[in-house]
């Protein structure tokens, strides 16, 4: 049985939850149409997502794991979302994937609307004149990644698809307003307000404008020193760990937080040490044996 979104994010049907989420954030950032400006690149990071979306929910996960591709009418799940975008199939993307899933839209890509604190400001000393009724005000959840970085997220409101712009920095409850998105009625087209939430990441903690993320230190180097890799949202960074590290010890990294777009400046990213300890099982007999005459017992 095909199961293509597996292919998708390039792994296998045996990915652990923690290999599927590794996989997701590696071609996020690959895909991602602020730093790939290929032609194809945002229609793959919407496809990205849209497998992300499903493989990372386990009743999503289970019910396409029972069905495959057939869920697709057959069709490897590139070719299903091809055959459905930008108004190239006889219905939207998004409601066929609500309709076969709970939850949410899936995200994606964008165009132009406007951002603000609340609806404040958001009609005109004239619009008392203009039919409350043609406005619509729905909710919508954007993922993390693109609330700190920015970027686009497609959404589907009285039965039309479009993208919208997200600027970097945005948190949950903000609003915007796109302009002329409402219900249609006499030639006047109301507003769409839209609330968004942003998603939760299980690895990231917003603080204000900074990021805190925790990451695993061997022993070894947190007694002797050594340098680690260690995956962000933007890249992968090489972090010298000093000896004697401490367990919960952070270390900053400038500017790589959220950004603050009153100041137009970002906040900062804290990484987090966690040292992780060897099974006592897995030691040298003679090392443990040296470990238990040596180390200090207070």
């Amino acid at each position: 049985m095909a199961k293509s979104l597996y292919e998708t994010l390039e792994i296998t049907e045996s990915a652990t939850e923690a290999e599927i989420k590794k996989a997701y954030r590696k071609l996020a950032r690959k895909y991602h149409p602020d730093v790939n400006k290929e032609p194809t690149a945002e229609d793959k990071f919407k496809e990205i997502n849209a497998a992300y979306e499903i493989l990372s929910d386990k009743q999503k996960k289970a019910q396409y794991d029972r069905v495959g591709d057939t869920m697709f009418g057959g069709q490897n799940f590139h070719d299903f979302s091809r055959s459905h975008r930008g108004g190239g199939g006889s219905a939207d993307l998004d409601e066929i994937l609500r309709s076969m899933f709970s939850g949410g839209g899936f995200g994606g890509s964008f165009g132009g609307a406007n951002f603000g604190n609340g609806f404040g400001g958001a009609f005109s000393e004239g619009s008392s004149h203009r039919q409350p009724n043609l406005d619509i005000e729905t909710n919508v959840t954007i993922p993390f990644v693109v609330s700190i970085l920015g970027g686009s997220h497609s959404v589907s409101v009285n039965g039309e698809r479009f993208d919208i712009k997200i600027p970097a920095g945005v948190k949950s409850g903000e609003k915007m307003r796109v302009k002329g998105k409402g219900h249609a009625q006499g030639g006047k087209a109301g507003d769409l307000f839209l609330k968004i939430t942003v998603a939760a990441n299980t690895e990231y903690v917003r603080e204000e404008d900074d990021l805190v993320k925790t990451f695993d230190v061997p022993l070894y180097a947190a007694l002797f020193g050594e340098k680690i890799t260690v995956a962000t949202l933007e890249k992968e960074l090489k972090l010298s760990i000093p000896q004697n590290t401490k367990n919960g010890q952070r270390f900053r990294v400038k500017e790589m937080g959220a950004m603050n777009r009153k100041t137009n400046t970002r906040g900062d990213l804290y990484l987090r040490a966690n040292i992780v300890l060897p099974k006592v099982e897995d030691l040298d007999e003679e090392l443990l044996k040296i470990m238990k005459e040596k180390l200090p017992k207070e």
